[in-house]
């Protein structure tokens, strides 16, 4: 019976629909089930993300570990509840937590080491110079902790008080002499101690030389003799003549923005600082900056902000990293393919730079620093410092200098002095073979304004620079005059016991056109790249950032380095970049600014005459 029934429910129609229906069912079942199966694996990707994303997010993102971005990291650190990312492209500046193991950025007199070493150098060239024979230009800028500061030759110089006045008259309201002088004060301390125009506790230790070297003196008793007066502060009353040179150097040891500002911080638990680490890209929902993309390790990741993006790239990084993201030119990013965020056309231009030459003379006493490049007593300069921080490789022995005014009727210096007792060729690539001294000299405040553009949209892709040297009238002069009231600063009768034949330009060089066929020839950069990412009002087409240093059209994108000054300073960037940054780090802490009113600066009697 019980197999009948069997045969009959096998055979039945009712049996056979029962079975299409349940098949059916169970179809629809298991496609519900790969439904919700699906819909859970987008929640858990979803949560995933998130939680990646919480991971990787924090209050402001600093992109650049140098001048600028270690002051910010340290001064928004200082808020225990305020959590910091800094990126930096390059390694740290130390070799398992030691200076001493990292000598070549440390040492003081070993700077050029670092001037012509790729590996915490970005080595930018520029475009062939058409006004300077066609020359490409060598452009080192620093990519390790510290960034240029842990390259350059550690000289102090604030600029002049009317570089700031300049400035707000420029657009960059607020940022005057008497609201920049406060934050040069907090930044410092220098050696000498606090006065109106010193600061004493601030991280950046500041000291003068101590070689107390012969040649040094004789420079500065021959401008005095020349017609110049002697000034004891460059960086405070009266730019104007010559004195000692101030300089980022502490107990023997460079003194780095790294070691001013990034390592006394790099312990807090709300600071996270990385190394290799190369930003390509901000990233925007809308124009509204929400984070970066990064490549460390040969990995593409994104870290979070959810306050702000700062950038602290410096004059190209900056400026490069902003049109990669889609701000700048709308046709110069539509021709490489980059979806366009914001229409800003001042990115990238307005870039300005010093220029110098070297005046070299032989000098006729075995005095100068052509000895100490000697092998064995480049071993016993280099064991003394590694033992105490102390002796020849303790100083840049860039140790004084000067500013004059180029002709009567200019209001304040335009040319600057840098004086060294040896001989530097090819950015020292090129050791010296004799006993020489020289001044690098050049023109403050040119005419001649370049730019730079993407070459592409990889982002390890040098941009193309172009700092259209020497193209104005204005220009060729000034450096004319650079080389005249050199030769007659060199003739005084100080440097009488030293003096031996000129090297360069040479006795053969005199007239007008042979002076600038040698300016063509020889003159060079003296690494201060700045201006493509100018301060100004809304109103102006060509600024990028306004006073507050916001990235004008978007939200949530600060940037703070050299590339936000409106114009070039009258002298060296360092000291104005750690400025900047400090001034910045206030405002976006929301702080009342720091402001000093009256103070004196010295206007010469006549400007009638040059000097």
């Amino acid at each position: 019976v019980s197999y009948l029934i069997k045969g009959v429910k096998c055979c039945s129609p009712v049996n056979q629909m029962h079975k299409v229906t349940g098949g059916l069912f169970k179809a629809h079942l298991l496609r519900n089930t790969w439904d919700v199966n699906g819909q859970q694996l987008k929640i858990s990707r979803a949560l995933s993300q998130l939680n990646s994303e919480k991971a990787n997010s924090y209050n402001y993102v600093i992109v650049g570990a140098g001048s600028a971005g270690c002051v910010l990291a340290n001064r928004l650190s200082e808020d225990p509840l305020s959590t910091v990312l800094l990126l930096e492209a390059g390694p740290k500046d130390t070799l398992l937590g030691s200076k001493r193991l990292m000598w070549k950025i440390h040492m003081p007199a070993a700077l050029t080491y670092n001037l012509c070493d790729e590996k915490y150098n970005w080595y930018y060239h520029t475009t062939s110079q058409k006004h300077m024979d066609n020359r490409i230009l060598y452009w080192p800028r620093g990519r390790v902790w510290g960034g240029s500061s842990s390259l350059n030759a550690m000289v102090y110089i604030r600029g002049h008080a009317e570089d700031y006045n300049r400035w707000s008259k420029e657009g960059a309201t607020g940022w005057d002499y008497e609201h920049c002088l406060p934050y040069f004060k907090k930044a410092q301390t220098h050696e000498l101690g606090p006065d109106q125009y010193r600061g004493g506790k601030g991280p950046l230790y500041v000291s003068r030389g101590k070689t107390n070297h012969p040649l040094h003196h004789a420079f500065l008793e021959a401008a005095q003799q020349a017609g110049y007066p002697f000034t004891d502060d460059m960086n405070g009353y009266q730019q104007e003549g010559f004195g000692w040179m101030d300089m980022t150097i502490h107990q023997g040891q460079r003194w780095s923005t790294a070691s001013a500002y990034l390592r006394p911080a790099v312990s807090r638990p709300n600071l996270s600082v990385t190394e290799k680490t190369l930003v390509t890209k901000i990233l925007f929902q809308g124009t509204k900056s929400i984070g970066v993309e990064y490549v460390k390790n040969g990995q593409r990741e994104k870290a979070f902000a959810s306050k702000e993006v700062i950038l602290s790239g410096g004059a190209i990084n900056s400026p490069q990293l902003l049109m990669l993201s889609g701000i700048g030119n709308a046709d110069d990013l539509k021709k490489l393919g980059i979806p366009v965020v914001c229409h800003l056309p001042g990115v990238g231009q307005n870039l300005q730079d010093h220029l110098e030459v070297y005046v070299q003379h032989k000098c006729t006493k075995p005095i100068t620093l052509h000895r100490a490049q000697k092998p064995a007593n480049m071993v016993r300069i280099g064991l003394e410092w590694l033992w105490k921080f102390t002796g020849e490789g303790a100083t840049a022995h860039l140790e004084s200098g000067g500013f004059i005014r180029s002709q009567p009727r200019v209001p304040h210096p335009d040319i600057q002095f840098h004086f060294l007792p040896s001989q530097v060729i090819d950015h020292g690539r090129v050791a010296s073979t004799m006993e020489a001294y020289q001044v690098h000299v050049g023109p403050m405040r040119s005419t001649s304004v370049g730019w730079l553009k993407l070459k592409s949209t990889d982002p390890s892709d040098h941009p193309i620079i172009e700092p259209n040297y020497m193209s104005t009238e204005r220009d060729i002069w000034e450096f004319r005059q650079c080389v005249k009231l050199t030769r007659e600063i060199f003739a005084q009768k100080a440097f009488e016991n030293f003096c031996g034949p000129e090297i360069q330009p040479g006795n053969n060089v005199q007239s007008d056109k042979e002076i600038d066929a040698f300016i063509r020839q020889k003159a060079d950069s003296a690494y201060h790249p700045s201006c493509t990412c100018k301060m100004g009002q809304l109103s102006d087409s060509t600024a990028v950032v306004d006073p507050q240093t916001k990235v004008i059209g978007v939200e949530n994108l600060r940037v703070v380095d050299a590339s936000i000054m409106p114009s070039i300073v009258s002298g060296n960037l360092n000291a104005p970049t750690i400025m900047i940054a400090e001034k910045a780090a206030d405002i976006i802490k929301g702080l009342p600014a720091l402001q000093e009113k009256n103070v004196p600066v010295y206007k010469p009697k006549t400007l009638e005459t040059q000097r």
